[in-house]
């Protein structure tokens, strides 16, 4: 048998009896992605209907920053928050750099583009369908538009699952606040880059399987949403 085909058949035995290093590390990812993911969905989400109504100076710039910031590397950022939480930066005194709250803090700055980038967008082309009833309604603009995201709340789901999909598998940022320190902030991606460089090849390609493993079904849920949100489209056009 083959190195390779050992260590798949030792990292398939860790998955299925649920080794608890394995469960740990996983745990943490989970809560840290989902954490990240829900911050900035608060902040994300009113910062792109924000940007799709609002009328200033510059707008057009923003807007093209968020999408800019979309493909924004996840090194930079553990960077920026590094330089912000150590012992000279202007957050140092929260003293929480090499703590999971850093790592949340610099994938909520991940994926916070994301989140205001593509519900602008989203909330932009819904207004042009149908904002005018809503503001002959007397809605306000703002108003308007966290409408038409409670409208589009399947949309606003992808969305979301997107953001998850992008932090739980980047490694750069929470790598650099984090330290990659055992059973305090090691997270799968870390963990399979330090598993890797010891040689600890069936923890690593067990840790890489579940990584793999959640992505897949955060796809699958983007296209059942998206499947989803088709038909209820063609049931609305096939009632008028």
């Amino acid at each position: 048998m083959s190195a390779f085909a050992e260590s798949f058949s030792a990292a398939v035995q860790l998955v299925v009896q649920a080794d608890a290093v394995l469960l740990h590390t996983v745990g943490l990812s989970l809560w840290v992605s989902g954490s990240a993911c829900l911050l900035a969905a608060g902040l994300g989400l009113a910062l792109g209907a924000w940007l799709a109504v609002a009328s200033f100076p510059g707008r057009r710039l923003l807007q093209g920053l968020m999408s800019t910031l979309l493909a924004l590397p996840s090194v930079v950022v553990g960077l920026v928050v590094y330089l912000l939480l150590s012992r000279s930066g202007p957050l140092g005194t929260w003293g929480i750099l090499f703590t999971p709250k850093a790592m949340i803090l610099a994938q909520t700055m991940l994926v916070l583009p994301v989140v205001a980038a593509l519900s602008q967008q989203l909330i932009s082309d819904a207004l042009r369908e149908g904002g005018d009833q809503l503001r002959s309604m007397g809605a306000s603009p703002f108003t308007a538009a966290c409408l038409m995201l409670m409208h589009e709340r399947l949309a606003v789901l992808t969305i979301l699952l997107t953001a998850f999909g992008r932090a739980i598998s980047e490694v750069g940022a929470v790598m650099i606040v984090g330290g990659n320190i055992e059973g305090i902030t090691r997270v799968i991606t870390t963990a399979i880059a330090l598993e890797t460089s010891k040689g600890d090849l069936p923890l690593a390609l067990a840790l890489g399987l579940v990584l793999l493993g959640l992505v897949g079904v955060v796809n699958l849920l983007i296209a059942m949403t998206q499947a989803w949100q088709r038909g209820q489209g063609q049931q609305s056009e096939g009632g008028r």
